[in-house]
């Protein structure tokens, strides 16, 4: 496994819509997630899309950390145990409500800046894994916000883009002064 170098915003990497995988078993695929999780456990992620080091494929990595699940979560949902480690190959999302919610992202490609960014609120996506198997889940709140953010990437756009009010776009530190706390981590 090796730690890959994340592709910052304006490189051409990240403005290029990834290719499909044509096989998720392939041991070239396998490869590229192991170092891609190890990529993003380095840089404190949550997410990682295989553009962003630099790989114009459709491949993603992401968990959600409980602690983020339960505080939206109901007391009763499944979900407050948080998402494990998912890798996702050729996703696709379905939004389950036209309702949104704006709420603060980072990313690894845009180091040290923060912005405020509308997502649906309930999506469905479907992925394959590495055993080339269909999976399908439902998600809300930031388990939905990651798997967006993470597959904008795999279109070529990155979160500023979709930023409504660019006022709610900053260096984080600076914007820890005059807005909100700081994120705790980089989506990816």
């Amino acid at each position: 496994m090796a730690i890959l170098k994340i592709a910052r915003m304006g490189h051409p990497v990240l403005k290029t819509p990834a290719s499909p995988v044509k096989d998720p078993k392939s041991p070239e695929i396998k490869a590229l997630v192991a170092d891609m999780v190890e990529t993003m456990d380095d840089a404190d992620g949550t997410g990682l899309a295989a553009p962003q080091v630099h790989v114009g494929l459709r491949v993603v990595v992401f968990f959600v950390d409980q602690a983020r699940m339960y505080d939206e979560a109901d007391p009763d949902d499944e979900e407050k145990l948080g998402v494990p480690l998912t890798v996702m190959i050729n996703p696709e999302i379905e939004p389950l409500s036209d309702e949104t919610e704006a709420d603060w992202e980072g990313c690894l490609s845009v180091p040290g800046m923060s912005g405020e960014v509308p997502r649906f609120s309930h999506i469905r996506y479907r992925f394959q894994g590495l055993d080339g198997k269909t999976h399908e889940r439902e998600a809300r709140g930031f388990h939905a916000r990651v798997v967006q953010h993470e597959c904008d990437h795999l279109d070529g756009i990155l979160y500023p883009q979709r930023i409504v009010n660019m006022d709610r776009f900053g260096f984080t530190d600076a914007l820890v002064q005059g807005i909100r706390k700081a994120p705790e981590e980089d989506i990816g």
